[in-house]
């Protein structure tokens, strides 16, 4: 099966079997593809031993330390091939993530993004407000992945405003317009959960105790990039969630897990409040002592493989956050493959999520 026969199914459609059929039959490709196109990745699967006859299950291939693209420029095809480059976020003084895109690659990640969240929008395009400011996507060449989950989202939008202005003040007039110009459709809202709620939440409170309001009840809200801040100011998903349907009606709420190194193979939160694994995609928990597999419901490393990338080795990376898987193909929710958990970064580990490196520098 090739990825684009892959596109033409549902994304939370393959049990176990089928998918870890396809997955190990994909990722070995792209190891071997990837292996031919980067010296570098070349060198580290000779300096491991790595024989691709021994390989009968994803979980067996090698993973890179998501780190490793903050160290060196990995890339599998020629420089005059790459259309785009992103950047992960990162504070003042810290190393940032490259990841080189040709074609085929960016467009498989728009492709996949759109046939993720459209099992939770539907598939029409729909109003949507942005909670950011226009300028963080002015760099279409190279931009950071707050600026790339911005255009990716976009394309999931009819007409679109963004919330914000550049001083990151609430566009009030405009905003009341653009509800009440959508008022009985259904309108998207995105942004990063700080953001979110430092930027839009606080300033809808004062407003309402001012007297004026907003209607969102109709809306639905995707938000991601972290929540360490948040966490550390008490403010739980259970407090989020409550808070803004409290102050403009907001109840469909879905968080997603994601990372700029694998782009498209976003994991979105489902009803029950689970993340979870496409058939694009799947997460693997390993043991911080022995990198052995996890069973369910054991605390340990995230490790994510990704069907998408061609331009660059990053289908197998072992991340820097923890979490645990809590089932396979029998969420209540209807949803078949892997479902799970974050509990948060690794101790020690740099902050990396849009929301959560914007708060850091928000609170300088």
């Amino acid at each position: 099966m090739s990825y684009e026969e892959l596109l033409d199914m549902k994304p939370y459609s393959l049990n176990r079997e089928d998918k870890h059929r396809f997955l190990t039959n994909r990722l070995v490709e792209l190891t071997m593809k990837h292996k031919e196109g980067c010296s570098e990745y070349s060198a580290i699967l000779n300096s491991i031993g790595f024989r691709v006859d021994e390989i009968h299950s994803y979980e067996q291939l090698p993973f890179l330390p998501v780190r490793l693209f903050k160290e060196l420029d990995l890339r599998s095809v020629n420089e005059e091939n790459i259309v785009k480059t992103m950047t992960s976020s990162g504070t003042s003084g810290q190393a940032v993530s490259k990841i080189y895109l040709d074609r085929a690659t960016a467009s498989y990640q728009q492709k996949t993004m759109v046939k993720i969240v459209s099992e939770f929008t539907g598939t029409g395009r729909l109003p949507m407000i942005i909670v950011d400011c226009p300028s963080v996507v002015q760099n279409r060449q190279m931009f950071s992945a707050r600026g790339a989950g911005i255009l990716g989202f976009s394309i999931l939008g009819s007409k679109k405003m963004y919330a914000l202005d550049d001083d990151m003040k609430l566009n009030v007039d405009e905003l009341k317009l653009f509800i009440e110009n959508h008022k009985g459709e259904r309108i998207l809202l995105f942004g990063f959960t700080f953001m979110i709620w430092q930027h839009f939440y606080k300033e809808l409170l004062r407003l309402k105790d001012e007297g004026i309001t907003f209607d969102l009840s109709n809306a639905i809200l995707i938000h991601g990039g972290g929540w360490k801040k948040l966490i550390n100011e008490s403010v739980s998903q259970e407090v989020f969630f409550k808070s803004m349907n409290d102050v403009c009606g907001l109840s469909d709420i879905h968080d997603y897990y994601g990372m700029v190194e694998q782009t498209g193979c976003i994991y979105m939160q489902c009803e029950c409040g689970n993340l979870h694994a496409s058939i694009y995609s799947d997460v693997i928990v390993r043991d911080p002592f022995d990198f052995s597999v996890c069973e369910k419901g054991k605390r340990g490393i995230i490790q994510v493989v990704s069907a998408i990338p061609e331009s660059y080795p990053g289908h197998s990376l072992l991340t820097e956050d923890e979490g645990e898987i809590m089932g396979e193909d029998d969420c209540p929710c209807g949803r078949k493959g892997k479902y799970f958990r974050i509990f948060g970064r690794l101790k020690n580990a740099e902050i990396r999520g849009c929301s959560d490196i914007y708060a850091e520098m928000f609170n300088k």
